[in-house]
């Protein structure tokens, strides 16, 4: 114990980084003085007499401001009474042998403390708030006020995901740099040379992040929690859910946040969630407070689950502590909205929450066109309530499907800013922040197919209200030329290129004498299945493509005009697939060729193949001829009511002056279609079935499209019907006159224009 000391233990003396001695004698009497936040402190150095324990404490705080205290072990020092009457040199000597290893000791922690200092990142904590939030001395008090669980949880607020991540977001990735947005067309094109070997090359170069470790996910009471065992959730992105008392592992579930352009945490991937994870899911949206859900999967695909139904179809459901009531649905032809109410059991907040599901995703593989994706994607940016909360987006292990979504959001954000686009550099961030993030080659390749459309369409959306504006911009020359953008936006539809491989069928020999012009064909992919006549090669053969409406899948039958040779093949199409009414947007003959063969009755019954047609009657309106038929299957007797809508107002030549009488025809047939409750679809052709039968498909889908959303894109409805039949919408003028038909639909409501 030093000389006039009782305390148990004391501070012998405080050195600062600069004030640090070559060597230091314990107990040689000097005082030190301490500084900032504690200045005025003496210490003094008092002289050793009997058995003392000695520790050496660095106290030092980072840029966060942290409190970093570090300490040697404790060293016992035996001290004899005959020490203090030995000579000062012995005195020295053993003093410094001592001071020896307490300095080395030293030295190394001072490294350690140097380390810490460089390459310190802040640990997530479930209910403390970080550090920084609370003032040096009200630490204590402050945490345990919060350890205490409030009664309504709180929102989340996600920690800094970590040195692996922050290293991504800043190092340039120097093999694969961002392409410049002028050269990305030619640069996709490239990648996809000899069999797209340089894709393959560059998707395998991508650093997989597999060295991350995911200990929550391996711990046993949250294997069950894991859809998949090899899909787990990284520690240093998770998203760390607020633990319930006595519940072990209740902070974890399989999500981690992802960043989006220039937002770091802009997303939550997570699996479909399973039965047992329901609550879990909840309680991770109203902790994180996010009001969009992505769902890019349906329940089952191949007759195989892929995510389990974690939403109430109608009412209310309590998942754990969380409410959810489904208020409203709306399910349209590639993607469903559902929109949800949730609250914490017993409490009056409510907060509102959108589920938008794309189901046009395919089975197996990818999408052929990413046109329908971009329309969803950019939709789902218009129904999120909040851009300050995270969207949180699933598939069914929350890594392909969900990959691709997150990182083309990211991206086309990133085009109304810059003139690079860098999807290496996104996936190999992400792939720090979740494992498998964009999970096949082909996904990698879809993310470039759908970014090179973005580019190449541009931004052609308008609110309904501004589409005044919009036309009269389009119609204006460029640069004082004869050229207008209505004109470039019309050939930039041309751009869709086709391979002969996309035709097999309708090039079939078999097949040929069937269509009525040897350029419009159906594709492979959404052709009309008839179904096969045994012996009869091509039975199943027919010019007509199945076409989704705005709310309806397969809405549509597009088709050409009957030949003599296809009559037959025609009914049996309007059988097999449940039609009931069939549009006529021309007349048998014009410019004096003939159109259309004459494929219905006028006053007697007449038998086509199987099927027997009666004529009922017709009704004569003032744009229209309305008939309706009886249509029977003579193999079993079965019969079905079939009304045909014949425009008569279409001229010869060009298009209608203007667009009102061919809306209101276009309100009629589907009026009827409503009336009918039918399920089947409505087939609609001109002569080749692509011109007029586009112009109609494009309003009916634009003017639906107007009431339910307010926003009208006549070029990217267009250009999706083109994916489904070539060269819908044929010429400049029907285009054209798609945008004034809207345009006049829009004066009927004052409130719109």
């Amino acid at each position: 114990m030093p000389m006039g000391r009782r305390e148990c233990c004391y501070t012998a003396a405080v050195f600062n980084e600069s004030q640090l001695p070559e060597m230091f004698i314990l107990g040689d009497g000097k005082q030190t003085h301490d500084w900032e936040p504690f200045s005025g402190r003496i210490y003094n150095n008092s002289p050793i007499l009997n058995t003392i324990k000695v520790k050496l404490v660095s106290w030092g705080f980072n840029s966060k401001k942290e409190n970093l205290t570090t300490s040697s072990p404790t060293i016992q020092i035996h001290i004899q009474t005959k020490l203090v009457q030995t000579s000062n040199e012995e005195t020295f000597n053993k003093l410094l042998w001592i001071f020896g290893i307490i300095f080395l000791l030293f030295i190394i922690l001072i490294i350690v403390i140097l380390f810490s200092l460089k390459f310190n990142r802040t640990k997530k904590k479930s209910l403390t708030p970080p550090p920084e939030c609370v003032p040096f001395d009200l630490t204590p008090k402050v945490l345990t006020m919060e350890m205490q669980m409030p009664i309504l949880p709180s929102t989340i607020t996600p920690a800094s995901s970590g040195e692996p991540v922050e290293i991504r977001r800043i190092q340039p990735i120097t093999n694969y740099p961002p392409i410049p947005i002028e050269e990305f067309a030619t640069h996709l094109e490239h990648l996809k040379a000899v069999d797209n070997y340089k894709f393959s090359q560059e998707y395998e170069s991508i650093d997989p992040g597999e060295q991350f470790s995911w200990e929550n996910s391996k711990l046993e009471c949250n294997k069950t929690k894991n859809r998949y065992a090899n899909v787990v959730a990284y520690d240093h992105s998770r998203v760390i859910l607020r633990r319930i008392d006595g519940i072990i592992g209740s902070d974890y579930i399989n999500a981690n946040y992802l960043d989006g352009y220039r937002k770091p945490n802009a997303y939550v991937a997570t699996q479909g969630p399973l039965p047992n994870t329901f609550a879990d899911f909840w309680r991770m949206i109203w902790e994180t407070n996010s009001t969009c859900i992505v769902m890019m999967t349906k329940l089952e695909e191949r007759n195989r689950l892929k995510c389990d139904q974690y939403w109430p179809s109608r009412g209310t459901e309590t998942y754990g502590s969380i409410q959810v009531t489904l208020t409203d649905f709306i399910e349209l032809a590639s993607y469903s909205i559902r929109t949800f109410t949730i609250a914490w059991s017993g409490h009056p907040e409510k907060r509102e929450v959108r589920h938008c599901q794309f189901t046009a995703w395919p089975d197996h593989g990818i999408l052929e066109h990413a046109t329908s994706f971009l329309m969803f994607v950019r939709r789902v940016k218009t129904l999120q309530l909040s851009d300050t909360t995270p969207i949180v987006v699933h598939c069914s292990a929350g890594v392909g499907r969900t990959g691709c979504f997150i990182v083309i959001d990211a991206l086309l954000e990133r085009l109304k800013y810059e003139k690079t686009i860098d999807i290496y550099g996104h996936v190999t961030l992400l792939r720090a922040q979740r494992n498998y993030i964009v999970q096949t080659e082909e996904q990698y390749i879809f993310i470039y197919e759908a970014i090179n459309e973005a580019i190449q369409s541009g931004q052609t959306e308008v609110a309904a209200r501004n589409l005044l504006t919009h036309l009269q911009r389009l119609l204006q020359p460029i640069n004082d030329s004869s050229l207008t953008e209505m004109e470039l936006e019309f050939k930039r539809l041309a751009n869709i290129k086709a391979q002969p491989s996309k035709f097999i069928s309708a090039n079939n020999p078999s097949n040929k004498f069937k269509n009525r012009l040897v350029n419009i064909l159906p594709y492979e992919n959404t052709r009309v299945c008839l179904s096969p006549i045994r012996g009869i090669d091509g039975s199943d053969y027919i010019n007509a493509s199945y076409i989704d409406g705005y709310r309806f899948k397969n809405g549509y039958i597009a088709t050409q005009g009957p030949l003599n040779e296809t009559i037959d093949d025609f009914w049996r199409m309007i059988w097999e697939h449940n039609v009931t009414i069939i549009v006529m947007l021309t007349k048998l003959k014009e410019m004096g060729r003939e159109k259309c063969a004459q494929y219905w009755p006028i006053d007697r019954s007449i038998r086509y193949g199987y099927f027997i047609v009666d004529p009922l009657g017709e009704y004569h309106m003032s744009q229209y001829l309305l008939s309706e038929f009886k249509l029977t299957d003579t193999r079993d007797g079965q019969s079905r009511t079939i009304r045909h809508f014949l425009y008569t107002e279409w001229p010869e030549q060009g298009v209608p002056k203007v667009g009102e009488g061919f809306i209101d025809f276009i309100g009629q047939v589907h009026k009827t279609k409503e009336g009918f409750g039918q399920d089947g679809p409505i087939v609609v052709h001109c002569s080749a079935g692509v011109g007029r039968t586009g112009v109609f498909l494009t309003l009916s889908i634009v003017l639906e499209r107007i009431r339910y959303e307010g926003v009208i894109d006549v070029f990217q409805t267009v250009k999706l019907l083109r994916t489904q039949r070539p060269a819908l919408v044929q010429t400049e003028d029907q285009y054209q006159f798609c945008y004034r038909s809207a345009l006049e639909y829009l004066s009927s409501f004052d409130n719109l224009i």
